[in-house]
């Protein structure tokens, strides 16, 4: 009975193990992680929050054609920004101060900048123009098996995967890196892919760089599902052995 517990206990522990080939990252980088990197800037999409500057050479001219921020005050948080700035509606627009509803549709930030700037000037709003636009409220939410899941807000115009994983605090031990799933929506259609972090082949992908709005979830690995569905951890199944033994002990006796 003792042997049989001592092999059960062991075949368990095997059972557990992550080789490995399951946890490192970019596995084959030196062959497959070369190459040119093409930047995206995706479109603008409903719900965006935008922050739109408008200058000219005369500030006194520019000054109707943005909004008025709070007290005058100069917005510096990105909270502040946000409650700020212009949002996107549902059908695609905003509305700007004397210009109106202006379309955002299959329009980047940039195209959306050029595009304002063209309108200042050709239609005599402006004799020169200089228009920024940026999205502030871009975000990613990333579950299940990282150290610090959530949603989080980000600035940058091209950010990696790589790099979303790190605010969450990378992936535990106990995540499946062989298949990270990834739901994305552009233009209202929904996208599902699944990402190998054990190879470097997802970084000539179109999903290399995170788009506002992704989702990432990185399910738990095999032995992780395998533990949970037997017995909850390995200080569990050493109790229930231990206590197992010494009845055997008793009973022997």
């Amino acid at each position: 009975m003792k042997h049989i517990l001592l092999l059960l206990m062991a075949l368990f522990m095997l059972n557990s193990c992550v080789t490995k080939k399951e946890i490192h990252y970019l596995q084959d980088i030196d062959t497959n992680g070369t190459g040119a990197i093409v930047y995206q800037t995706p479109s603008i999409q409903p719900n965006d929050i935008l922050k739109i500057t408008i200058e000219s050479l005369s500030p006194e001219a520019a000054l109707p054609y943005n909004k008025l921020v709070s007290a005058g005050v100069k917005a510096t948080s990105l909270e502040i920004m946000q409650l700020e700035g212009y949002v996107v509606t549902l059908n695609n627009k905003v509305n700007l101060p004397v210009l109106g509803e202006i379309s955002t549709e299959n329009k980047t930030t940039q195209e959306l900048s050029e595009f304002i700037g063209h309108k200042l000037v050709s239609e005599g709003h402006l004799s020169d123009a200089r228009v920024d636009v940026r999205l502030i409220n871009a975000k990613v939410t990333i579950l299940g098996e990282v150290n610090k899941p959530g949603t989080f807000t980000y600035t940058e115009e091209n950010m990696t995967i790589m790099q979303a994983l790190g605010f969450a605090g990378d992936l535990t031990i106990n995540g499946e890196r062989e298949d990270i799933l990834m739901t994305r929506e552009v233009d209202g259609i929904r996208k599902v892919t699944h990402i190998d972090l054990t190879s470097a082949e997802f970084m000539n992908s179109e999903y290399y760089f995170i788009k506002p709005n992704d989702l990432i979830v990185v399910n738990p690995n095999n032995p992780k599902v395998k533990t949970a569905g037997f017995i909850g951890n390995v200080g569990t199944v050493l109790t229930i052995v231990s206590l197992a033994l010494s009845i055997t002990i008793l009973l022997t006796r």
